[in-house]
């Protein structure tokens, strides 16, 4: 392994040989994360704030909006339940097929 401090995130998949479908599934998750995060802050809410109406840790919320954690579904229909939002299954358009 390289002895640079850092590497870059493409060094990291070309190193980890991630495959594309792992990277839609990465992608996914990602989007998710950040529409959870948009909806808490367009409601005006801290992460204390959405852990009080959730009953979410507030250390997980950071943890999970840091992508440090993946979230299970039900985490995330807990989390988005106070802020207006659920989770829908929808088809995937063409462009996005794996």
């Amino acid at each position: 392994m390289d002895k640079r401090p850092y590497m870059t995130w493409e060094e990291v998949k070309a190193e980890l040989n991630i495959t594309p479908e792992q990277q839609l599934e990465i992608d996914l998750q990602e989007a998710i994360i950040e529409a959870t995060i948009a909806a808490r802050k367009k409601n005006k809410l801290t992460q204390r704030d959405l852990s009080k109406k959730s009953g979410i840790k507030q250390s997980a919320i950071a943890r999970i909006e840091k992508c440090v954690n993946s979230p299970q579904v039900s985490t995330l229909i807990k989390l988005l339940y106070p802020l207006g939002f659920t989770i829908r299954v929808v088809p995937i358009d063409d462009a996005n097929k794996i």
